[in-house]
């Protein structure tokens, strides 16, 4: 695998690969970030803060598997700031890190294989219903979300995501190599509940 070298933007939550993220740029670092981004048709590497906090400077450290995110909109802001739209495109694993005179993170990157094409097995197709019912719920941002409900790591990374679980959680989550490791792991947090009864 050949090692690149990308914007690194760390946040305080777990980009999943095919998953949205929503966010709003204000720092002129990351103006530039986007700029660089949109002229070249590159991505950033998104990356979970472990220890510290990436505004103000100082100290941080963060997990070493993050995803590529691509910009696929932007528009302004009611505050004026520039919004944008990303979606996570594959998995890939930080090697080294460091910041530039601008304060811009950057990092060694190398693209980890992607999730195998696999069905969703038997024992976790309580996962694909649930989730069948939940998308027509979850707002514009996932518009921008193909749907693939037959395929296991699809699946699993979309329950990943909208689940109520601690970001460490998360992160080992996206770290797993097998997406059935990844079901299997959800299925006994998420229950079907029987569709509401109607009146004949």
């Amino acid at each position: 695998m050949s090692v690149r070298t990308l914007p690194l933007f760390p946040l305080g939550t777990v980009l999943f690969p095919g998953g949205p993220l929503s966010l709003r740029i204000f720092e002129p670092r990351y103006v530039d970030m986007v700029g660089r981004c949109m002229k070249d048709d590159s991505g950033f590497a998104v990356v979970m803060i472990v220890e510290g906090r990436e505004a103000g400077g100082g100290a941080l450290t963060t997990a070493a598997v993050g995803t590529e995110a691509r910009i696929v909109d932007f528009h302004r802001l009611d505050d004026g700031l520039l919004g944008l739209t990303c979606l996570g495109r594959g998995r890939l694993r930080v090697s080294r890190a460091w910041r530039q005179d601008d304060g811009l993170n950057l990092a060694e990157v190398t693209a980890l294989p992607p999730d195998a094409a696999l069905a969703v097995p038997d024992d976790c197709a309580h996962l694909t219903e649930a989730l069948r019912r939940l998308y027509p719920e979850l707002g514009p941002l996932y518009e921008w979300v193909e749907p693939q409900f037959d395929d296991a790591a699809w699946v699993g990374n979309r329950l990943a995501e909208l689940a109520p679980l601690e970001d460490a959680v998360k992160q080992g989550l996206l770290e797993l190599e097998d997406p059935l490791e990844r079901l299997r792991y959800l299925s006994p947090m998420i229950r079907l509940e029987p569709p509401p009864a109607t009146n004949a």
